[in-house]
Order: C-alpha cells, then sequence, then structure tokens
C-alpha cells in the first residue's frame, strides 16, 4: 500500500483518523496508530511484520543493557552488538542477493543464487533503529522502558516506506504527550493535500514520458533493444532524462510532504526532508538539501564519529568516500547505485581540494553546473546495465549516429511543453512564496482570496488527484525499492 493509492485514500486513512480522533487517552491513540501501521506494513509481504517486529524487539533489549552500563565498556559492547544485528539483517535482505551474484561471477560459488525478497522499508527503519541506540550510548536519550512505544516510532507508518528518517529524540516527548492545534491541523491537510497531487498530477505524467522515451515506446523491455535506444532522436533522449530529474524529485518530495503532513495531523512534527535541492549553487549545496534527513545521518552516525575534517586531508578524502561509498550502497544494490554514490564523492572532493573556486562561481554559472552534473548522475542512477546508459549519454549529444529531431520528438515535445513548465516550477519555492503572500497580506481583497484559497485548494488538490488515480492504474513508488 501507498499513499497515493485509492485504498489508502478512501478506506485507510480515512478510517485511522475517524479511530483516531475517538480515542482519548494518549495510549489508546498510540494504540490506533500501532494497529494501523502493522496493517499499513503487512499489506504487501505480511510476514516481515515479524521481521520489523523481531528487529524493534532486539534493539529494544539492547539499547536497555546500553543504558544500564553507560559510560563502561558494557555499553560499548551492547551497541556493537546492535549494530552487527540490524547491519546484518540490512546486508542480507538487501544486498544478499547482489553479493551471491557477483561472487558467483568470479569463484562459481553459489551454484544457486538466493532470490531474497527485499522486506519493504527496511533501509529507513534500520537507520531510524541505528540512530536510536547511538543516541542512548551518547546518554542524548534515556532507553525507552516500554516496547510498544519505540515500536510506534520505529513502524509509524508514515514514514516507514519513505521516510524522512525521523531521530527518536525528535519525537520522543510527542509519543508521550502531544496535542493537535488547528493550525496543525489545518496546516497537515494542505501539506497532504499538495503533496498528493504534486505525486499523481506530476510525478506520475513525468513517468510515463520517461517510460515513452526512454523504455517501452522505443527499447521495449527496458533496453533489450539497444539498436533502438541508438537511435533514439537525441530530443526524446532530453526529454526522457529531464522528465527522471524531474520525477524523482517529486515522487520522494511528494512522499516526503505527505508524510509530513499527516504526522502534523496527529501531532507529530518530523523535519524537512527537502528544500528544492535543484537550486543548488553546489554540489554541496545540493546534498545540504536533498533528502536531508539522510544526508544529516551520514553526517553525525559516520562521517564524524570517523573524525570527519579533523585528522588532516587524506583522513578527511578517506572519510567522504567512506560515506559515499555507503550512500551509494543505501540506495540500492546494484554497481550503477555504488558507482552513483562515488560520482558524487568525486565531485564534492572536487569542491573541497582541488577547485575551491567552483563554489565562487557566479550564481548562474554555479547553477548551471551543479545541475549538469546532477542531470548526468540521474542517468547512471537510473540505468542498471551501464552500455544503456553509456548509449544514452552518447545519443544525448548525436553520437551514436542518431539524428537529433524526429516528427514524433517535437511532437511530443510541444504537447507537453507545458506540462513541463508547470513541473519545474513545482521544483521551485514559486508557489508556496505566492501562497503565503496572499494568505499574509492585509488587504481586504487578499484576505478573502487567501480564505477561500486555504479551503478550496486542498480540496481541489485532492478531488483531481483522486480522479486521476480513478482513470489510471500507472501510480510507480521509485524509492520503494530503497
Amino acid at each position: 500500500m501507498v499513499f497515493s493509492s485509492l485504498v489508502f485514500l478512501c478506506v485507510f486513512f480515512p478510517l485511522q483518523m475517524l479511530l483516531y480522533s475517538l480515542v482519548r487517552s494518549i495510549e489508546a491513540k498510540n494504540t490506533v496508530l500501532i494497529l494501523f501501521s502493522l496493517v499499513f506494513y503487512a499489506w504487501g509481504e505480511p510476514f516481515y511484520v515479524l521481521l520489523l517486529l523481531g528487529m524493534t524487539f532486539a534493539d529494544w533489549l539492547i539499547s536497555q543493557g546500553i543504558y544500564r552500563y553507560r559510560g563502561t565498556g558494557k555499553s560499548k559492547a551492547f551497541l556493537v552488538l546492535g549494530c552487527i544485528v540490524d547491519l546484518g539483517l540490512l546486508s542480507f535482505f538487501k544486498y544478499g542477493t547482489f553479493f551471491c551474484t557477483n561472487l558467483q561471477r568470479f569463484t562459481g560459488f553459489p551454484a544457486v543464487i538466493p532470490q531474497i525478497a527485499l522486506p519493504i522499508g527496511i533501509s529507513f527503519y534500520t537507520f531510524q533503529l541505528l540512530s536510536y541506540l547511538v543516541d542512548v550510548y551518547r546518554q542524548q536519550v534515556p532507553a525507552q522502558k516500554q516496547f510498544r512505544r519505540l515500536f510506534l516510532y520505529v513502524s509509524l507508518f508514515h514514514q516507514c516506506i519513505a521516510g524522512p528518517i525521523v531521530r527518536y529524540q525528535d519525537v520522543s516527548e510527542e509519543i508521550l504527550s502531544r496535542k493537535v492545534e488547528e493550525s496543525d491541523l489545518r496546516t497537515g491537510i494542505n501539506r497532504f493535500a499538495s503533496g498528493l497531487a504534486k505525486k499523481v498530477l506530476l510525478a506520475n505524467v513525468c513517468g510515463k514520458l520517461v517510460s515513452l522515451t526512454l523504455l517501452d515506446g522505443l527499447t521495449e523491455n527496458r533496453g533489450v533493444n539497444l539498436a533502438a535506444l541508438e537511435k533514439t532522436p537525441a530530443l526524446l533522449l532530453w526529454l526522457g532524462a529531464i522528465c527522471y530529474m524531474l520525477q524523482i524529485y517529486l515522487d520522494f518530495s511528494a512522499y516526503s510532504d505527505m508524510a509530513i503532513g499527516m504526522g502534523l495531523m496527529v501531532g507529530f512534527h518530523y523535519k524537512e526532508n527537502f528544500d528544492y535541492p535543484y537550486l543548488s549553487q553546489s554540489i554541496t549545496d545540493f546534498w545540504r538539501r536533498w533528502h536531508m534527513s539522510l544526508s544529516s545521518f551520514f553526517r553525525d552516525y559516520v562521517y564524524i564519529p570517523l573524525g570527519g575534517n579533523r585528522k588532516g586531508t587524506l583522513r578527511t578524502v578517506l572519510n567522504l568516500f567512506i560515506v559515499w561509498l555507503l550512500t551509494g550502497m543505501w540506495h540500492g544494490a546494484g554497481w550503477n547505485f555504488i558507482l552513483w554514490g562515488l560520482y558524487y564523492f568525486f565531485f564534492l572532493f572536487l569542491e573541497k581540494f582541488l577547485i575551491p573556486g567552483l563554489q565562487k562561481l557566479p550564481r548562474v554559472f554555479a547553477h548551471l553546473y551543479t545541475l549538469a552534473v546532477v542531470f548526468f548522475g540521474w542517468i547512471l542512477f537510473y540505468f542498471e546495465d551501464f552500455t544503456q546508459a553509456l548509449i544514452v549519454v552518447k545519443g544525448l549529444f548525436c553520437l551514436n549516429g542518431n539524428s537529433f529531431t524526429s516528427f514524433e520528438s517535437v511532437n511530443m515535445v510541444l504537447n507537453y511543453c507545458f506540462f513541463l513548465l508547470v513541473a519545474i516550477l513545482a521544483c521551485t519555492p514559486l508557489a508556496r512564496l505566492l501562497y503565503h503572500r496572499i494568505c499574509s497580506s492585509t488587504q481586504k481583497g487578499a484576505v478573502v482570496l487567501g480564505t477561500a484559497m486555504e479551503w478550496i485548494l486542498p480540496v481541489l488538490a485532492l478531488v483531481l488527484s483522486v480522479s486521476f488515480l480513478v482513470g489510471d492504474a500507472y501510480d510507480p513508488f521509485l524509492y520503494l525499492q530503497f
């Protein structure tokens, strides 16, 4: 089940909010959230609920040992045990098949490669558990004595499958006591509705264009027909690659918007996960704005503990390399993800050590440089087959012997030019700034318009989104694989 499915929108979430509003005590409200989180997580694969329960229970026990023996060697031993358990299970389920495939390629062993299904959201809740254990070890939070409260934190369906990666210390007090203010409820509904519209009306259409230009329409079965891919007009390749760049931001940020909105509706305040990353002036700036909960996790729990930039240039470079190798691996079990992580390591290394003046370029050139790096990075991210990625990159510049345009490509660009403009504007804060300016104005006409927008726009977004979903079965979620 995903947030943009009709089952979720028309049955699951309304029922959860209804029952949540009917019960009074905080423990009863937490119980409602736990039960619905279990149903949500079990919707696709009931068996893996046991994995989620088991990992949380193991870490709950381990955290008691960490806290009991805080400040001693035993506390550190418990922390190491927790890391082994969590990272061991994550490695088995997420990378087991990948490791076996590569081992067989070089050694012939094993004879049969196990096909291990990836539990939904395991990358997200594993990192949340790890951050909890480390924070208990650092004595930043006490160990949670009640298992059910820790399980609520780990399993809460708002952020269970797509983030943001929520730290226990950010919600620990709200688990015990919270109150939903009218402003929070209104903001939550608006945030959820805008995220849903961004996902259904923009990201899904971008996904269709990616499919038409890079997949089904020309290459058949995702790149099997390499000859057709080589002949694809450059204009269509540019259109497909740009649409993928738009789709992955609109899709992922939409889920973060919906998660933050749903959290506000029940009293949880999750931190922002995106800050308009396509407006960045450098790659360093981009990763301060993109998937901020993941970037801050690696900074606080990997980079800084390794020594950060405090132990000389060579050690800093090594620490950066480790962080970006792990970042690439976190995103998926494939060589393209690993190389994608190292690709960003290279440009961050370039900005930090070799050409620090890159970050001092005039704003226009700095912005274009950043967009170019990110654009080609998404091509590497998208194609698991490096041959396909190389063909597409060459094809963008007509180096495959392909033409730049065709009647089909020009017609498609003309048909979707207005949509692309809207999708690009949705990657900027323009609509938000205009909305807030109207709502904050004291002029009589603006007050009336702002009030109308505050109530009508969310309803309109919900109605349009549900209407599109009813008439269209295409509703992918890119980050579900992570």
